[in-house]
């Protein structure tokens, strides 16, 4: 127990979302708003949402219950749990302690951590927090299990179509497929008012849709900025663009996201020696005296640099981005559900021994850009094939849900913030649409307290 241990990361992961969800396309017309506002304006494609039968407990519940099964993980081997959120139904009690009712019929109760909160950065802090129980005095040989889940809802408007739901479980612990590299994050918090939620009688946040874009893209500057020099001094390696052969950006939309990976190749070209600038971006020569902190909303050096990161998009981000535009913003798990979709994208062989950067942002603000490498060894008996593996169903389930009318959707929106924090509550929803191993809420009574059900799995125990 006193050597470090080798190569921690993550070695299972597991998804679920809603089984519903709303075509962008028809809530455009429904919306009554210009034709690709939704689909190319903000790069969606469907949307998925919750009915009030759905709660960030059942969710947490039933993305736990499934990597359990899924990957035949005994309940005694999990001795670190955190759950990062910012869907908060209760002012005290966290969704950690519900997910116990998992552990304690095994006789497990020995399990370290609570929730971490802060807008969507909450599941990458729950993960830093795992990777460093791992690394501790305090770890006990167990793996750790990290839980990003959130329903993101808005007021009617325009940050509507911005909204999904959904929640990403990972297994963490030693000889990890998935590792991730020591001391070279980049990190950056600040104080800020872009985005968040201070009426607790609603679900819907408060939004300053500019100034979030503008402290989205200043943190990734940072970020990006500070994990180049972390690499530098201690792998004495360059870092641009070409170091990472995937780069994944937490998603509140798709389009932001490609806006993202050009503003890398702006830092990029803004920390190249002038005089290599010519070779190395041609055609860029004009925007020489662009500075990052008056570029923000410069519409020609976006789509200068969009035109140039192009190739480095479609091959290194758009392949991350399956979930996001299938479903939408996940909060927390958003850019956990970028790594499903990159892992169930490429053929195995494709995947091993990448570097991945990943860009985690959480409003208020708080961010940190880190990397992932993947292990090279892809046969049949290594832990990689068994990780990809296990998400297979993922591609299915998404074609198995049930698309609803864009009124139909907006009226279970209404229909939640009406009842939010109501009790006693009975929830009206429907369940016979959702998918088999589904927690869902079935009332709460006259002191706050929430039952659960769920939904029988096939024979095989697998949803």
């Amino acid at each position: 127990m006193g050597s470090w241990p080798k190569d921690v990361g993550i070695l299972a992961l597991e998804i679920i979302f809603p089984s519903q969800y709303v075509d962008q396309t028809e809530l455009e017309e429904y919306d009554g708003v210009a034709a690709g506002k939704y689909t190319i304006g903000l790069g969606q494609q469907k949307m998925g949402f919750c009915s009030d039968r759905e709660d960030i407990n059942s969710l947490c519940l039933t993305v736990v219950k499934r990597l359990m099964e899924r990957h035949g993980i005994a309940y005694s081997e999990i001795g670190h749990l955190e759950v990062g959120t910012e869907t908060i139904i209760d002012k005290s009690k966290s969704v950690k302690t519900v997910l116990m009712q998992l552990f304690e019929p095994h006789g497990v109760t020995d399990i370290e951590g609570i929730d971490t909160t802060n807008a969507c950065y909450g599941g990458t802090a729950a993960l830093f927090n795992a990777i460093s129980w791992v690394e501790s005095s305090a770890w006990n040989g167990r793996c750790a299990l990290v839980v990003a889940g959130d329903i993101a809802v808005y007021a009617k408007g325009p940050a509507r179509p911005t909204g999904g739901a959904g929640a990403v479980a990972m297994l963490v612990g030693p000889n990890a497929p998935l590792v991730f590299d020591r001391g070279v994050r980049g990190n950056y918090f600040k104080h800020a008012y872009d985005f968040y939620k201070p009426d607790l009688t609603s679900e819907y946040p408060v939004v300053d849709g500019k100034l979030s874009i503008q402290c989205y893209l200043d943190a990734l500057d940072n970020c990006y900025q500070l994990y180049c020099k972390n690499v530098a001094k201690k792998l004495n390696t360059k870092v641009n663009l070409n170091y990472f052969d995937v780069m994944l950006f937490h998603s509140p939309y798709c389009k932001l996201v490609q806006k993202s990976l050009a503003r890398l190749a702006l830092n990029d070209f803004i920390m190249t020696p002038k005089e290599n600038r010519t070779k190395q971006f041609p055609g860029l020569e004009n925007f020489a005296s662009t500075s990052l902190s008056n570029s923000y909303f410069d519409r020609d050096v976006e789509k200068a640099f969009l035109g140039y990161s192009k190739e480095f998009f479609d091959r290194k981000t758009k392949p991350t981005l399956l979930i996001a535009s299938q479903i939408g913003n996940m909060y927390t798990s958003s850019l956990y559900g970028g790594l499903v979709s990159l892992l169930i994208s490429k053929d195995i062989s494709e995947l091993a021994g990448n570097k991945i950067g990943l860009f985690s942002y959480g409003s208020g603000l708080a961010s940190s850009l880190f990397s992932i490498t993947v292990t090279r060894d892809c046969n049949e008996a290594s832990p990689l094939y068994k990780l990809v593996s296990n998400l297979r169903h993922v591609k299915p389930f998404l074609q198995q849900r049930q698309k609803v009318a864009p009124e139909k959707f907006e009226a279970a929106l209404e229909l939640r913030q009406r009842n939010c924090h109501k009790a006693p509550y009975e929830p009206t929803g429907p369940t016979d649409n959702f998918f088999p191993g589904t927690y869902y809420l079935t009332k709460i009574d006259e002191g706050h307290r929430r039952f659960y059900d769920r939904i029988p799995v096939a024979s095989n125990g697998h949803a």
